[in-house]
């Protein structure tokens, strides 16, 4: 299994430098030193979020930054509107049912995304929804939701803007400032390349204004004891963190800063660009709506006559790439191909040979190397 290429929308392959990094002697977290490491890794998570807000790294998945998002800014029985268009959006509902808060539905159909429009449309016809949720990359379709043109129309109104980057952080321009969010949440497994286990959460002013009103209704995911927390000198967390984790952290956003986040997203895109051509040069047909396509993971339809198992399972124990399927209804009916991280050439080259040579092995298609050629053609532009 060590010779398998991850190619999926988290986790991804995590470079040698941040495995070195993990590899570091434990400190007491209560320490001077774990002060300086935890400094330094949030500033530098604060300028991948591009704001000059706090940044707080928590010891848990997306999930759990998902999670402190929702509980600490509305109350019980407060409205939310929940933009659902996939697995990741119904996640955040589903949060907010578990705090009993009351959700309004913004549904979106599965490979398209949501408009600024619509979006104006729902909070112009309920004055007392008082947060939104949406997630900017939806794994689960390979659609990217227009964060910036809703960031426009969330100027108008007093709701907060809450909004999930665990997918896209790193691949995708996300400029929180700029963009008005008041919320915002990401991964390490992801886009920015470190091993699973590690979110991250920024709030604005106004977001804080909101955490002081709300009614505790947590306790580990409490932003109230993370700032308390984080206020100290040296700084810490209210509760033991992934000491680890945090120097894989620290390195993987080094790492960032090292590429330049405008370069990185610049390769983001030209890797997504490079994979719809490879997927259409050999036959096969996008799930997702072209022009709302995800800058870090391609939705593709199963070709009709052969089964998940039979072409994700060769792909994977005959050619070594590791490839997603679909999830709840469209389990069996696509595949994905998540190219973030630390993606170029040299991994889609390897995916696509493999994707070919399944489709060749089981008679979808005659020639196997349209994709490999396609993707040559991309990067050789």
């Amino acid at each position: 299994m060590d010779d398998v290429l991850l190619m999926l929308p988290g986790p991804t392959t995590v470079h040698p430098r941040v495995l070195n990094a993990m590899a570091q002697a434990v400190v007491n977290h209560r320490s001077a030193k774990y002060g300086e490491i935890l400094t330094e890794t949030s500033e530098l998570m604060a300028d991948a979020f591009q704001t000059k807000n706090q940044a707080y790294l928590l010891t848990g998945s997306g999930t759990a930054a998902m999670e402190a998002a929702i509980s600490n800014v509305l109350n019980p029985g407060e409205k939310v509107l929940n933009v659902v268009g996939g697995k990741f959006g119904e996640r955040f509902m589903k949060i907010a049912q578990a705090h009993g808060i009351d959700t309004q539905e913004l549904a979106v159909e599965w490979g398209t995304a949501v408009t600024p429009e619509a979006v104006k449309e729902a909070l112009d016809a309920d004055e007392d929804i008082k947060a939104i949720t949406v997630v900017h990359n939806e794994t689960s379709t390979g659609v990217a939701a227009p964060i910036k043109e809703v960031g426009k129309v969330m100027k108008d109104y007093d709701a907060l803007y809450i909004v999930d980057t665990v997918s896209s952080l790193g691949g995708d321009e996300v400029k929180v400032d700029d963009f008005g969010i008041d919320v915002c949440v990401t991964g390490s497994q992801k886009c920015l390349a470190a091993p699973p286990g590690m979110a991250a959460i920024t709030l604005s002013d106004d977001a804080w204004d909101k955490v002081e009103k709300v009614t505790p209704n947590g306790f580990y995911l409490d932003m109230k004891a993370y700032k308390k927390s984080g206020d100290k000198t040296p700084p810490e967390t209210p509760y033991t963190p992934s000491v680890s984790l945090t120097y894989a952290m620290n390195e993987a956003l080094k790492m960032v800063k090292e590429e330049g986040l405008d370069n990185r997203v610049a390769r983001h895109h030209k890797a997504a660009k490079a994979s719809v051509d490879a997927v259409k040069a050999l036959g096969l047909e996008l799930f997702a709506d072209e022009d709302v396509s995800s800058a870090t993971v391609t939705a593709v339809k199963m070709p009709e006559g052969i089964t998940d198992a039979d072409f994700r399972g060769t792909t994977r124990d005959k050619y070594g790439v590791e490839l997603a399927g679909g999830q709840d209804h469209l389990k069996g009916n696509i595949f994905r191909i998540g190219h973030m991280g630390n993606i170029s050439y040299k991994e889609l080259l390897q995916t696509f040979g493999a994707i070919g040579m399944t489709l060749k092995e089981l008679g979808v298609i005659d020639e196997a190397g349209a994709g490999v050629a396609s993707i040559a053609d991309s990067y050789s532009a």
